[in-house]
């Protein structure tokens, strides 16, 4: 069983992490007069605040472990998570969408649905999403618990407890700015933590050169280092698959489903202070984001060379354990304490993104809306704080399902094909044709959830999608990612196919109920954009989009 070696120098480290993190909570705690200043941090934030925890709320389990493990397991074509999988979503966000968001002032992406479309769309819509909210809480609970168990050896369900305790005070005490200023803290911790750790490792293996030759004489081969290499269509021989599963799978549905309709990242977005703090906090998040896989997938494959076996059958070691091996073999006592409180502050942050955004959903679309209505803020603000502590509990049941997978990226993103996916064919649809009618945004995200089902469970029968075209019986060989993608394909194409055609046979909404809803139909009673203050020029939202997106493309040409 892996244990770190830790001593009292590093628990006195932690002590003083975790000491802050209860105390911001406690801070934040004094702010909080209004159910929106618990859920929605009053809408007072400046953009470098909300676009630090916009990143840091995605600094989770899955990506700190999930890309390290995608990185031993699939090598430098998990590069695709981030630039073709993240940033062009990111900077979509932030020029074309939050406009929509954040002028027709909605609290919640589901409320979003409810005026776009109907309340049958709109509960659907915030059911599935606070399931979805629970399920991907309990991946980063599991893998705050599974570090907890390697530091003083509870039993994991021991540990989950422990760590949803620490995590349920401060969003308890704190509500969402707790959150987000704790997120601030964490993006800078993790950082600390795993520098020092990518530095030390490259060393060890010789450096970048000395860890693609290394790497060469893997079951990856040379080709750990080609990101588009292998991609044919009909006959692909990369670890995530054919480029129509990459480009159209992760590189549209999944991510653009991700990023512009996942509540749990838009919420940041939508605390900020002004329209203007809101367009460029996902712009100010997709800076950090393009270089963040030097500390995921690099330490993935530094660990893939170091560690015998590492994720084979028969190992003790799967690949989530990438990362905590290699804190244990590399650094000393005093940099482990800072590495550990990393890590422990990534599962943290990625916990607290989808607890707060589960407890706005259900106080404002379900309960608010459906359950008990009309009654004073004050009774809302304690229903958010109860469904909090609801929220962690469910989070802990559902960190055991997380326990069953050995590559918790696999399962994050077949969440996310079942979830996102439909949900971004609806969105896109009906943002860009006023035609699209109520009925249609129900019947589109029932098809389009149904589609991934059918998908995920057909495609072990399907031999495209093992290596080499054989079918494995076992399906222990199945490339589970590209599964994922074109399972991601089939939702955003049955959402679409069902949407249109239910369209075409039901009554729209009037033009007029459509303010500020759809693309080129003026709200009146929006917050007019020129009375809203000019940033700096460097910090243009259109600046800022146009770089980013110029590093992405640099970068991906320099690791073609």
């Amino acid at each position: 069983m892996l244990r770190l070696d830790v001593n009292l120098f590093d628990y006195t480290i932690l002590a003083i992490y975790f000491a802050l993190v209860v105390g911001i909570g406690v801070m934040a705690r004094r702010a909080i007069a209004t159910s929106e200043d618990f859920l929605l941090s009053g809408r007072s934030l400046p953009a470098w605040v909300t676009g630090l925890a916009f990143i840091s709320a995605n600094l989770g389990a899955i990506e700190i472990l999930g890309m390290a493990a995608n990185g031993a397991q699939y090598g430098m074509a998990t590069l695709h998570f981030y630039w073709i999988g993240a940033v062009p979503a990111m900077v979509f966000l932030g020029i074309v969408m939050m406009p929509f968001y954040y002028g027709s002032r909605v609290r919640t992406v589901p409320e979003f649905l409810l005026r776009r479309f109907n309340p049958a769309t709109h509960l659907f819509n915030a059911l599935s999403f606070a399931a979805a909210a629970v399920l991907t809480a309990g991946v980063n609970l599991y893998a705050l618990a599974l570090v907890v168990n390697a530091l003083i050896g509870w039993p994991i369900w021991v540990s989950i407890m422990v760590s949803a305790f620490f995590v349920l005070a401060y969003i308890t005490l704190g509500g969402l700015s707790g959150a987000i200023y704790n997120e601030v803290l964490q993006f800078f911790v993790i950082i600390a933590g795993l520098i020092p750790l990518v530095v030390i490792g490259l060393h060890n293996v010789g450096g970048y050169g000395g860890l693609k030759d290394r790497v060469s004489q893997t079951e990856l081969g040379p080709e750990a280092f080609s990101t588009w290499g292998g991609t044919n269509v009909g006959n692909w021989t990369n670890p995530l698959g054919d480029w129509i599963g990459i480009v159209m799978g992760l590189g549209f549905v999944l991510s653009f489903g991700y990023w512009t309709t996942n509540f749990a990242e838009v919420q940041r977005a939508l605390s900020a202070k002004d329209l203007s703090a809101a367009r460029r906090t996902p712009l100010i998040g997709s800076f950090p984001k393009i270089f963040i896989p030097a500390l995921t997938i690099l330490p993935g494959l530094i660990a893939l060379v170091l560690i015998p076996n590492l994720g084979q059958e028969g190992s003790d070691y799967t690949y989530n354990d990438a990362i905590p091996l290699l804190m244990n073999r590399f650094l000393p006592n005093g940099a482990l304490g800072i590495a550990l409180a990393g890590l422990l502050a990534a599962f943290m942050a990625g916990m607290a993104a989808n607890v707060s955004s589960f407890n706005t959903v259900f106080t404002y679309d379900i309960w608010q809306t459906y359950v008990v209505k009309g009654r004073r803020d004050t009774y809302y603000l304690q229903v958010g704080r109860i469904v909090t502590i609801l929220g962690i509990l469910v989070g802990i049941g559902t960190a055991f399902i997380a326990s069953g997978y050995s590559n918790i990226m696999n399962y994050i993103q077949l969440l996310f094909s079942y979830f996102n996916a439909p949900l971004f064919a609806t969105f896109i649809i009906a943002m860009f044709w006023k035609r699209t009618t109520p009925w249609a945004g129900f019947w589109g995200l029932v098809a389009g959830t149904a589609g991934a089902g059918v998908m995920h469970f057909a495609g072990y029968n399907i031999a495209y999608f093992y290596p080499g075209g054989v079918y494995d019986p076992t399906h222990s060989t199945i490339n589970a990612q590209m599964l994922n993608f074109y399972g991601a394909i089939t939702a955003f194409v049955a959402d679409a196919v069902v949407t249109v055609a239910v369209t075409l046979v039901t009554r729209p909404k009037p033009v007029a109920e459509l303010a500020g809803l759809v693309w080129g139909v003026h709200d009146p009673n929006a917050p007019d954009p020129d009375a809203v203050p000019k940033p700096v020029w460097w910090a243009s939202p259109k600046l800022l989009a146009t770089a980013s997106l110029g590093i992405v493309l640099v970068l991906s040409i320099i690791f073609l």
